[in-house]
């Protein structure tokens, strides 16, 4: 017979699964609605992401490579052929960064700002009234506040041991 400590553990251990789930199911579902979205304009969800960031008050004199990559949490080579087509696209500017000549400053270019502002922002604001269609303003700050914590977690896991697994 199971101990209730057993049986908590294994619930525990469910819930987490479906939760762990149930992110990656979202974060498919949104690569795939989230591009057609923002398909007409010639976008993908990873340029969405570059140009949201790239759009924040805090960026406009522009972002690092190494910023923008650990900002969007991806790698330095996942994001290096993104930005190269979206610069050949006129959409960023990439230039020598004046106080380190080692690092490449990426800024949206006025045409990129255009496509942003006049074109994804409609259409990306038309998704998010969909896809959080039944929240409250509450819900939508609570979801946000869990997957805040979440993603710290994951980000001390990283941190502490990027190679981190779990052994037998």
């Amino acid at each position: 017979m199971k101990s209730a400590s057993s049986n908590s553990a294994a619930a525990k251990m469910e819930l987490a699964n479906r939760l762990f789930f149930r992110l990656y199911q979202c974060a498919n579902m949104l690569h795939k609605t989230g591009s057609r979205a923002v398909e007409a304009e010639g976008l993908t969800t990873q340029q969405w992401a570059v140009l949201g960031a790239l759009s924040r008050p805090k960026a406009q004199g522009g972002m690092s490579v190494g910023d923008l990559a650990r900002y969007l949490m991806v790698s330095r080579q996942n994001l290096s052929g993104l930005l190269s087509r979206m610069e050949r696209n006129g959409h960023l500017r990439s230039a020598t960064d004046g106080h380190d000549r080692r690092s490449r400053l990426i800024t949206m270019t006025d045409s990129g700002r255009k496509l942003w502002v006049k074109h994804a922002l409609p259409k990306i604001s038309g998704y998010y009234e969909r896809a959080l269609d039944g929240f409250t303003v509450n819900d939508t700050a609570h979801a946000l506040h869990y997957l805040l914590k979440i993603l710290e977690n994951m980000k001390r896991i990283d941190e502490v041991d990027p190679d981190w697994t779990v052994s037998d």
